[in-house]
C-alpha cells in the first residue's frame, strides 16, 4: 500500500503565497515592447488589472476567491505520497515523496491558474479566452476553466505536440474550445513562420504570439498565458501550501524540492511555499529545476531581456532564454519547450538562490518508466524529469551513505502521453540538444541590441 498524507476539504489553502514579498533580491521590472509598424492597430492592453496587481504588488499573502476556491475544492486537497517502492528498488536511505497533481480534472496542476484566470477575466467583462499551449496541459485546462464562466476558449497547440497528443486537442475540443495547430494560416504571425519553415514544428513562442495576435483582433477576446507570468506562479503555490501541511504530518522537511521546468509554474507552484518556511525549518533545503536537453534556457542560456512571445509584441522581461526565436527539437515533453524562464525564478537562478539541471529525454523515459514500474502512477514526460532528478538525489544518497528527504513534483499524469512511453519501449527516442553555435545564434539579435 502506498503511505498517503491527506488533508481535509477544508485545508485547501485560502489564500496564494507572493514571494516577492520575501525575496531579498530585486525582480527587474518588464519593459514595454517598441511600437510595431507592421502590426494591425495598436495592441490592446490583455491583463485584466486585478490581475496586474498581482503580478506587481508585495502583499504576502493574496485571499482565494470563494468561487475559485470552491472550484479547487472539487478535488484538491491532491495527495502527497512517499515512495516506498522505489526507495527499496533503488537500495536508498533517501526518503523519497511526490506531491501528486494528476487527480485535477485536467490531469495537471495547469487548472489551479486557469480557474483563477478565468474567474478575473470573466469580471472583467471577456467573453473570450485566447492561449497557446505546448504540450496541451494548459489548454485543457483553460478549455474546463471557462465553463464555469460561460466563455469561449480558443487554443493555439503548438503542431509538433498536436501531431504527438491528438488526444490533448480532443480533450480540449470535448470542453468546446476551438482548437489551431500552430504555425497556422489563421494569423499574420502563423504565415510568416510557415514561409520561412513550411515543414515549422511549432514553437510555445509562435503558438502565444498567434493567440496574441487572434484575441488582439476580437473585441470581447483576451489573450491568456498558463506558465511564467508573477500571476500564474502565485495561483500554482496552493501546491506547495498544501505540501508543507503533509510533509508536517510525515514528521520531515525536505533536503532538496524538485520541479520540471518548462517556464516556471510548476516548479515555483511548488518550491516558493517552501523557500519559505526553510529559511527557520532547514536554510541548507536545496531546490532544483529540471529542464530537457534539447530546451536548456537555464543551463545553457543567457539572462537577458528577451520576449516571451516570438514576435516581439509582449513586454520584454530579464530572464533566462535561448532566445524567442529558438526553434527547440521535436521531444515529448511538450510543454518543457519553451525558451524561457520566469522572471522571478530567473532572478533566483542568478542569485544562486536555485539550482538547475537539464536531462535526455531516454533518461527521462527510463526513469518515468521506472517510477511507473515501482509505484503504479504513469508521470507525463513533463514530470519525469522532476522523477529523473529525484533518483539520481536518491542514488547519490545511497552512495554517500546519507539519509536525504527528497519532495518532488508529479505535476501530471502521463494516460494521454502512451504514444510517447511506446517509443520509448520501441527503442525510437532519440536524445536531441542544441549546439552552441546555434543557442549563440538566437541569442545574438539580443546580445546586439542591448
Amino acid at each position: 500500500m502506498h503511505e498517503v498524507f491527506n488533508l481535509d476539504r477544508d485545508q485547501v489553502p485560502t489564500h496564494w503565497y507572493n514571494i516577492l514579498a520575501d525575496l531579498p533580491i530585486e525582480v527587474p521590472a518588464a519593459r514595454s515592447a517598441p511600437p510595431r509598424s507592421d502590426r494591425e492597430g495598436p495592441l490592446k492592453p490583455q491583463l485584466p488589472l486585478s490581475l496586474y496587481r498581482q503580478s506587481t504588488g508585495g502583499t504576502r499573502f493574496i485571499a482565494i476567491p470563494d468561487p475559485v476556491r470552491a472550484e479547487y475544492q472539487r478535488w484538491r486537497p491532491t495527495p502527497l505520497f512517499r515512495a516506498s517502492r522505489l526507495e527499496k528498488a533503488l537500495d536508498t536511505p533517501a526518503h523519497i515523496y511526490f506531491k501528486y497533481e494528476g487527480t485535477s480534472p485536467s490531469g495537471s496542476h495547469k487548472i489551479n491558474t486557469a480557474l483563477a484566470q478565468a474567474y478575473y477575466y470573466g469580471r472583467s467583462g471577456v467573453k473570450e479566452m485566447v492561449t497557446g499551449t505546448g504540450a496541451g496541459q494548459w489548454g485543457s485546462a483553460l478549455a474546463m476553466a471557462c465553463h464555469p464562466y460561460g466563455m469561449e476558449c480558443t487554443v493555439f497547440m503548438v503542431r509538433s505536440s498536436h501531431e504527438q497528443k491528438p488526444y490533448r486537442g480532443t480533450l480540449m475540443r470535448l470542453n468546446g474550445a476551438k482548437v489551431i495547430t500552430s504555425p497556422s494560416t489563421e494569423t499574420e504571425v502563423g504565415r510568416a513562420a510557415l514561409r520561412a519553415d513550411p515543414d515549422s514544428p511549432g514553437t510555445l513562442g509562435i503558438a502565444n504570439a498567434e493567440a496574441i495576435e487572434y484575441a488582439n483582433s476580437r473585441k470581447e477576446a483576451r489573450f491568456s498565458i498558463g506558465s511564467g507570468e508573477n500571476h500564474v506562479l502565485m495561483h500554482q503555490t496552493v501546491i506547495g501550501e498544501e505540501a508543507l501541511l503533509q510533509m508536517e504530518l510525515a514528521g520531515e522537511f525536505p533536503d532538496v524540492v524538485i520541479g520540471a521546468m518548462g517556464a516556471g509554474s510548476n516548479f515555483a507552484g511548488l518550491t516558493f511555499p517552501f523557500y519559505r518556511a526553510a529559511q527557520a525549518e532547514n536554510p541548507g533545503t536545496r531546490f532544483l529545476a529540471v529542464e530537457p536537453d534539447a530546451c536548456p534556457k537555464m543551463t545553457r542560456g543567457d539572462y537577458l531581456m528577451d520576449y516571451t512571445d516570438y514576435s516581439g509584441v509582449t513586454p520584454a522581461v530579464k530572464m533566462y532564454t535561448l532566445g524567442h526565436r529558438f526553434m527547440a527539437y521535436k521531444i515529448h515533453a511538450g510543454g518543457l519547450r519553451y525558451h524561457g524562464a520566469a522572471p522571478i525564478v530567473s532572478a533566483m537562478y542568478h542569485h544562486d538562490m536555485v539550482e538547475a539541471a537539464s536531462y535526455g529525454q531516454t533518461r527521462v523515459f527510463e526513469c518515468g518508466a521506472a517510477f511507473a514500474k515501482a509505484e503504479g502512477f504513469v508521470p507525463a514526460p513533463e514530470s519525469a524529469h522532476a522523477v529523473a532528478a529525484a533518483i539520481d538525489e536518491a542514488v547519490r544518497a545511497r552512495e554517500e551513505r546519507a539519509h536525504r528527504v527528497i519532495l518532488f513534483g508529479l505535476s501530471g499524469h502521463g494516460l494521454l502521453d502512451l504514444s510517447a512511453y511506446e517509443s520509448y519501449l520501441s527503442g525510437e527516442i532519440v536524445d536531441s540538444a542544441p549546439t552552441d553555435e546555434e543557442i549563440k545564434a538566437s541569442l545574438q539579435p539580443l546580445i546586439d541590441s542591448m
